[in-house]
């Protein structure tokens, strides 16, 4: 073995979306402002959801959970890339990148299991009407969300655990532009069966598991919503699921995509987690404010 495989890596070599010096200028013009976009669009929604009370309801409190860790999600992310799409040297220590790791898997798993219980909550608003005030107090909004957050701990802390306990040695280039566990595991110089299948079991219970209440709840929503007498209600009851239902289809697929499926080429896996770790979190302030009325009337009332 020669003794550039036996260095142990120290730094690793992000190789980003590509080396086009042009290119690279338009992605940044391009990332620069879907942060822009999704920074002041999630802190207004978690601004709007504090300052209105017409907004103090679970539904709002859970998506205001959900806004700070699509902020918090985003920043992980997108700022260093900014960074290394105008540098010539694109380095990211060993430890800053164990760091973005388990930031990156926190708050993504984290809002996995947000999503699910607005989907519960959605279902007891429609489905248990009577009962939801009983059921649905502000204490348990709050283990529910504290639950949620610390879920993200656990499932990150496994994955990121898996991922760094295996050798890097030598080859320290990876082919994307954020450190993210499937891009790692192919740099690891010893055998990542182990560390492939806790990841694999580690999305079954933060992907599969939700995805599965989520149908269970959206199912009940259907029959509940069918059997309305009233077309006023059918309407008042898809429109406040409408939001959840498209964010949670843009999430869990591109989730599912990067960490419950093979990837067919590098590209592919990259436009991948644009999509899941730039884009979404863009998406969510937008569509939760374009389809909701009373966030529209939030915001007017803070304009006025």
């Amino acid at each position: 073995m020669s003794q550039t495989n036996q260095t142990w890596v120290t730094e690793f070599l992000l190789l980003g979306l590509s080396d086009d010096p042009q290119t690279q200028v338009l992605l940044f013009v391009l990332f620069l402002g879907v942060y822009l976009v999704t920074a002041l669009g999630n802190l207004l929604i978690t601004i709007l959801v504090l300052a209105d009370s017409h907004l103090h309801i679970p539904m709002y409190f859970f998506l205001c959970n959900l806004s700070l860790a699509d902020f918090c999600s985003s920043t992980n992310i997108v700022p260093q890339a900014l960074v290394h799409m105008l540098s010539k040297r694109k380095v990211i220590s060993f430890m800053d990148c164990a760091a973005q790791l388990f930031l990156y898997l926190f708050f993504g798993a984290t809002q996995c299991a947000l999503l699910a219980v607005m989907s519960y909550d959605r279902y007891l608003a429609i489905c248990d009407p009577m009962h939801y005030s009983l059921i649905m107090t502000w204490k348990v909004c709050g283990y529910l969300a504290l639950g949620c957050w610390i879920s993200g701990v656990l499932v990150s802390l496994v994955d990121t655990t898996f991922t760094l306990c295996l050798p890097y040695q030598g080859d320290n280039k990876i082919a994307h532009f954020f450190c993210e566990a499937p891009v790692l595991l192919a740099l690891a110089s010893g055998d990542t069966h182990r560390s492939q299948m806790a990841l694999f079991l580690m999305g079954v219970v933060i992907l599969l598991a939700p995805v599965s209440l989520i149908l269970v709840s959206y199912s009940s929503i259907i029959v509940t919503v069918i059997r309305m007498k009233t077309t006023s209600g059918r309407l008042k009851a898809f429109s406040t699921c409408g939001s959840h239902l498209i964010v949670v289809i843009l999430f869990y697929g591109s989730a599912i995509m990067t960490y419950m499926t093979p990837r067919s080429s590098k590209e592919q896996g990259k436009l991948v987690s644009v999509l899941y770790a730039v884009v979404n979190p863009m998406l969510n302030p937008l569509i939760y404010s374009l389809r909701n009325k009373d966030v529209k009337r939030a915001l007017r009332n803070v304009a006025n």
